[in-house]
């Protein structure tokens, strides 16, 4: 007897979703903390800033791999604007 198994569409896999973020965050996080570790070398002379560099070019790699995963799983993140009403602007 063979098993019938359904293959879910690509937009309601998840293995694929965490598959393709975990592959996107390492490889972003690897190369930016090479970019920033270049860019250390060649602008800085102290170990305290040049590791600096590094911390700060894996911190954008990490950012922008999660900004695009969670933009992968939930849509677009929720925007963080304050609530005016309209009651207070014809004052």
């Amino acid at each position: 007897m063979a098993e019938n198994k359904q293959i879910p569409p690509p937009q309601y896999d998840l293995n694929a979703k965490w598959d393709a973020c975990l592959n996107l965050g390492v490889r972003r996080f690897v190369y930016s903390s090479f970019a920033g570790a270049f860019g250390g070398l060649l602008l800085f002379r102290s170990p305290v800033t040049r590791w600096a560099s590094v911390a700060f070019g894996a911190g954008l790699g990490i950012g922008s791999a999660y900004t695009e995963c969670s933009q992968k799983f939930e849509g677009s993140p929720a925007k963080l604007t304050p609530h005016v009403s309209d009651t207070a602007a014809v004052k």
